[in-house]
């Protein structure tokens, strides 16, 4: 397994839909995060996208240098950018971060914001303007020149001087859920991302994706977006997860849902289906539980329980093909510590962890005492 965490540069708190508990979010603070989740281990971290966010490339760039082997998952926004300047970009983060560099293709599901960008497609035509990019993209990146005539892009001998560190270029993530995503995945994108549906309804999903992209002669890898609140016991859990929304009321849960019952976005529609809104029935699958989208747009439902409980659930999806999680928790600092203690030993990680082995405090100058051996 992979395992990804979040930089949170919407903003960072111990609650959600307050202010009591939020924080800074300041380049320290990112630092603190970031070089937190290089050296427990974790492979790489996403950053967000939108106008409620900071920039995910200046973001991702002002934290290259602060750590060694961590990965930055970067969007692509395909209608606010030229695939071609988009390509250099990418090509030079990932010369500069040593090949460090991933994608992660963002159409947009909020036309308001959208608009504000310039872009003014519905739906599908997102989509398939996102198509033309990605193309383009994707071949500037692999050395060819492209000239392209499409219905949203053209251009005539594209190319890039100064090629990535990783061949034939970064991989590309993205998620969906409409059938214009699902076809896109198919022909374009390395890893395809889902938020985190129970394990029944993202089966069907992945088995679509899969089936497409072979009819291509193609094969994905598939990856998940889930939160996780991980403690000792599960009864400490799903305490956590109680106190995390213990600060909403009711109006600010029903101002959060009107705005997001505006997207036109698929996989925003499904993650709103889970909760419906309602405190009631939060736990929508074992250890699944949909509070965190209340408030919050995209991602919305968190893995709640113990490391073994979190690990089960995740060896669930793995059986489904996901074989990257994509993980956050509040705070993002000191829960990137907790899920690492916790959850981490009872997986299997692709990414290495300290040589350094644990060290609790040393008791009265004298070395502390041995564990009792194993019968």
């Amino acid at each position: 397994m992979s395992i990804f965490w979040f930089l949170p540069t919407h903003g960072d708190s111990r609650f959600l839909g307050t202010d009591k508990g939020a924080r800074p979010v300041d380049l320290p603070y990112l630092q603190q995060i970031a070089q937190a989740a290089d050296s427990l281990g974790y492979e790489g971290v996403l950053i967000p996208t939108g106008r409620s966010c900071e920039d995910a490339w200046i973001v991702a760039a002002s934290l290259v240098a602060s750590t060694q082997r961590l990965k930055f998952l970067v969007a692509l926004r395909p209608g606010v950018i030229s695939p071609t300047v988009a390509a250099r970009q990418a090509a030079t983060l990932d010369r500069l971060s040593g090949g460090r560099a991933l994608f992660n293709l963002v159409t947009g599901g909020n036309s308001e914001e959208l608009r504000g960008d310039g872009v003014h497609l519905d739906h599908d035509e997102r989509y398939e303007a996102a198509a033309e990019f990605t193309r383009i993209w994707r071949h500037v990146l692999e050395g060819e020149t492209v000239d392209y005539d499409g219905r949203h892009i053209q251009v005539q001998g594209a190319r890039l001087l100064y090629p990535p560190v990783q061949q034939p270029r970064p991989p590309l993530f993205f998620g969906g859920s409409s059938d214009a995503a699902l076809e896109l995945a198919a022909e374009q994108v390395d890893m395809y991302l889902s938020w985190g549906e129970p394990p029944a309804q993202l089966k069907e999903k992945i088995e679509t994706v899969r089936a497409l992209a072979l009819r291509q002669g193609r094969r994905l890898r598939f990856g998940i977006r889930l939160h996780v609140i991980v403690r000792d016991t599960n009864e400490q859990a799903w305490q956590a997860a109680q106190e995390l929304i213990s600060h909403l009321d009711e109006d600010t849960i029903a101002r959060a849902q009107a705005c997001l019952a505006d997207y036109d976005s698929v996989g925003q529609q499904r993650m709103r289906a889970l909760h419906q809104g309602s405190r009631e029935r939060l736990e929508v699958s074992p250890s699944l539980w949909a509070g965190v989208g209340l408030v919050r747009g995209g991602a919305g439902t968190a893995l709640v329980g113990d490391g073994p409980t979190v690990a089960r659930r995740m060896q669930e999806y793995a059986e489904l093909g996901i074989d990257t999680f994509i993980f956050s928790g509040y705070p993002h600092l000191e829960e990137s510590y907790r899920v690492a203690e916790l959850l981490f030993p009872h997986l299997s990680l692709q990414a290495p962890r300290s040589r350094l082995q644990p060290t609790g405090e040393i008791i009265a100058n004298d070395a502390l005492p041995a564990p009792a051996a194993t019968p």
